[in-house]
């Protein structure tokens, strides 16, 4: 692939990383200064220590997505993999090529999803 493409991705994903956590941290020192001091007479925070704050609850209690044991990921492609199969096992082999090609061209993206192959016309013979 194009070496400015990946560049091009790993920047756009940069920038909004870089905008989720801003996003989260103002949006976490904006509940905190609106409520801690006003119930249990604490202090208000910083932008910087809210960060700090959100690091310290991600690393003790592991939050923030699905995440799980390092082989849940596996676990699940696999048992998605055998439900797919048992469901494949009833169709004829005419329903399951139709079902593949209709899963290649609806599935994903628009830019990666697949197109038909276009049948060349065939020169018949008189």
């Amino acid at each position: 692939m194009n070496r400015s493409f990946w560049l091009l991705r790993g920047l756009k994903f940069f920038f909004f990383a870089t905008l989720f956590v801003a996003a989260a941290g103002f949006v976490t020192m904006s509940l905190w200064n609106w409520l801690v001091p006003v119930l249990f007479n604490g202090p208000a925070i910083s932008f910087w220590q809210t960060l700090g704050l959100l690091i310290l609850t991600r690393i003790l209690f592991g939050g923030w997505g699905r995440g799980g044991r390092p082989g849940d990921w596996s676990r699940r492609r696999e048992i998605w993999r055998k439900k797919m199969e048992s469901r494949m096992a009833h169709l004829t082999p005419e329903e399951q090529e139709k079902f593949r090609q209709k899963m290649r061209t609806s599935c994903g993206p628009p830019w990666m999803r697949r197109q038909e192959p276009e049948q060349a016309p065939t020169a018949t013979t008189a």
